[in-house]
């Protein structure tokens, strides 16, 4: 049985130093920890059981449980929380810590430690930086906005709200290396919580009110990520009424307009090129706009004034205005732009298409997957996209839910990301539509247990192409087609998940004319189910690099 806090605290106003950590974050609001245990954490989870605010989600690999807490902390229900144990557990966070640190996600990590007396004496996952053992810190620093190495007790009622500070205002995770005998010292709470300001920061707008202001045509704004983040859509809507402007969106901000011209980028919409080749000044609005965002604009791009607005500068040379709370700049901004306006409702076209060369083999086409999905899944669902072939269909063909976000991991790619994430989706906001290719189910598939565990309302749609298409692509493309590394052998996914666990509804479709059927089935599912789609990796996905040098195949 766990040992309660009340057992172990000293009785004087003392408590054990993770029982200030889960009291701390459940007073901050914060109300789930994704992680795996093990000993150098154990306390921390124990600490978590005593605390009837906070939820311990086990995880079955700490990358998936880094991405939960991305996720978590995407869909806006505060900071995502990933706690991981020494050695291999905290070294296997880093790709998921990387992703939030591209993409300027705050995280709070908690990664357990080996005790401070064994420091530098060949303890077992020694990460001190001793006597030539790996430095932790110098490591986490280089994936965190901020990282400390608590050595002494007392300093977690400073070193806490100073990382979750740095996390929410430095967009960013937040490190504390926390060694066993730390996490087990006393210390004593104080009267009223340390809480470090995290000052919201909006810069002066006068000289992107002046150049709007002096723009003579067409503005056409690209929204990222931080607009929804921000919950700052309403304002963002605003001000495209008054500036008359088209919207276009980057691929991992779908849901920040709901009258977009299109995706921007390599998996984007031809008529986001042309519209911004006719356009007198171009805002971003919360995006850096990264190479996988922008390629294919760069002509476009470099003909017209770049403005900028959001929480980092962008990648390229513009006129740039600080803000860390896109909700109250945008309003700001609109009302010193409208005096004598009327805001202008604008009918956007739909996107318009690439066009992949046509594919006659067997299994199902990526378009027409995703327009059954687009058909079938209800305007409340949340869809989280990985990496590949799969991702670049989803991104230039599936449309975000009216109500729900639309999240792809384009900071690192990491594959496999969607299972996690779909899952801290989950926790966050409710029903969840992951998408992903067999490929990404190898790496990080089997978080579907996890779900199945927490009955989390996650669809899981499953490409099997039977191969690491985009490489399989790549090979074809780049490299003659003379060999392939990147097939696999066939499986069937929906049958072998099924198998795997009989309490999981899953289900394999090779014909597109059942998966509507197969999709509205798993959504009826008091809980998560899987749907593995028989596809080809021979067919070219919607992804500009590919498409110029593409002839069609057949099998």
């Amino acid at each position: 049985m766990p040992v309660s806090s009340e057992r172990i605290g000293a009785g004087d106003g003392r408590t054990r130093v993770v029982d200030y950590i889960v009291e701390h974050l459940a007073r901050r609001g914060l109300r789930h920890v994704f992680g795996v245990d093990g000993a150098n954490i154990e306390d921390l989870y124990d600490a978590a059981y005593s605390s009837p605010d906070v939820t311990a989600v086990i995880a079955k690999h700490e990358f998936s449980a880094a991405a939960m807490a991305d996720a978590y902390s995407r869909a806006g229900d505060g900071i995502g929380v990933v706690a991981a144990t020494s050695g291999g557990g905290a070294l296997n966070t880093i790709p998921g810590l990387g992703e939030s640190f591209a993409s300027r996600v705050p995280v709070l990590a908690l990664i357990g430690q080996p005790p401070t007396t064994m420091d530098g004496r060949g303890s077992f996952q020694d990460t001190s930086g001793m006597n030539g053992a790996l430095d932790g810190e110098a490591l986490f620093s280089a994936v965190s906005v901020f990282c400390q190495r608590v050595c002494n007790p007392a300093d977690i009622v400073t070193a806490l709200p100073r990382a979750l500070s740095a996390a929410k205002s430095g967009g960013g995770p937040a490190v504390l290396l926390l060694p066993k005998d730390i996490q087990q010292a006393l210390v004593e709470a104080p009267e009223h919580d340390i809480s470090e300001s995290s000052t919201r920061t909006v810069e002066d707008l006068a000289a992107l009110i002046e150049l709007l202001n002096g723009v003579d045509g067409r503005v056409t704004i690209i929204a990222g990520d931080q607009v929804v983040r921000d919950d700052a859509r309403a304002e963002l809507d605003n001000l495209r009424a008054v500036l008359r402007a088209s919207i276009a969106t980057v691929p991992d901000a779908k849901d920040a307009a709901d009258a977009a011209v299109g995706v921007t980028g390599v998996m984007g919409h031809p008529a986001v090129a042309a519209g911004l080749a006719g356009s007198s000044a171009c805002l971003l609005v919360g995006t850096r706009l990264p190479l996988m965002a922008r390629a294919g604009l760069d002509e476009a791009l470099g003909s017209v004034p770049i403005a900028s607005i959001g929480s980092a500068p962008p990648y390229l040379p513009a006129i740039h205005v600080d803000s860390d709370d896109l909700r109250a700049s945008l309003a700001r901004l609109v009302a010193a732009l409208s005096p004598g306006r009327t805001a202008l409702a604008v009918d956007s076209p739909p996107p318009s298409e690439l066009t992949p060369p046509p594919y006659v083999g067997s299994g199902v086409r990526y378009r027409d997957a995703m327009l059954t999905l687009d058909a079938v899944l209800p305007q409340d669902t949340d869809i989280v996209v990985d990496a590949g072939n799969i991702g670049a269909a989803a991104i230039h063909w599936l449309p975000a839910r009216r109500n729900g976000r639309f999240l792809v991991a384009l900071g690192m790619g990491g594959m496999g990301y969607s299972f996690g994430a779909g899952i801290g989706m989950a926790f966050a906001r409710g029903r969840t539509a992951v998408i992903a290719g067999d490929g990404a189910f190898f790496m990080q598939g089997m978080e579907i247990h996890t779900a199945l565990h927490y009955r989390l309302p996650v669809t899981f749609v499953l490409f099997d192409n039977h191969a690491h298409a985009m490489c399989v692509t790549r090979e074809q493309l780049f490299y003659g087609d003379r060999y392939s590394y990147n097939r696999f052998g066939p499986s069937r996914l929906g049958a072998g998940l099924a198998a795997m666990f009989p309490a999981l509804p899953s289900i394999d479709v090779s014909d597109i004319a059942e998966l509507g059927v197969a999709i509205k089935a798993a959504l009826d599912v008091d809980g998560p189910s899987v749907v593995a789609v028989e596809c080809s990796a021979d067919e070219i996905p919607p992804f500009t690099a590919f498409l110029k040098n593409s002839t069609p195949r057949d099998s």
